[in-house]
């Protein structure tokens, strides 16, 4: 349905690091590079990144939430790791998530601008 998904971060540098470290370990990389602006996708750019003026504010009740595929349980555990090393904050351990599915496996984290973020396997 979507062919591409933007945000707006206050500090490109900062948010470069996370999501570098972030997304590797689910096979994502960073497609585009610029001054003010990040793109990461496996192929071709899904995820674009620009400095803006001003971000969305983070709203923990507002349900904005970006999931990204992880080809396994392995990944999604792997992702959690890095994104918690490289900046962002616990908001929910890798495990499986029966109210979901019986094979969701996912883990939820908050990115340095205050995005939540979730790596999710179906296996």
């Amino acid at each position: 349905m979507f062919d591409h998904v933007s945000i707006g971060v206050a500090d490109i540098a900062r948010t470069r690091k996370f999501y570098d470290a972030a997304l590797e370990p689910l096979g994502y990389a960073r497609l585009s590079d610029g001054e003010t602006s990040l793109g990461y996708g496996e192929k071709e750019v899904g995820l674009w990144i620009g400095k803006a003026a001003k971000p969305v504010k983070a709203d923990m009740e507002s349900g904005l939430h970006f999931c990204f595929v992880a080809k396994d349980r392995k990944s999604v555990d792997a992702f959690h790791a890095a994104a918690l090393k490289s900046g962002g904050s616990d908001n929910g351990k890798p495990g499986l998530r029966p109210d979901y599915s019986a094979t969701y496996y996912a883990a939820f984290v908050i990115d340095p601008d205050g995005y939540r973020i979730e790596a999710y396997c179906g296996k």
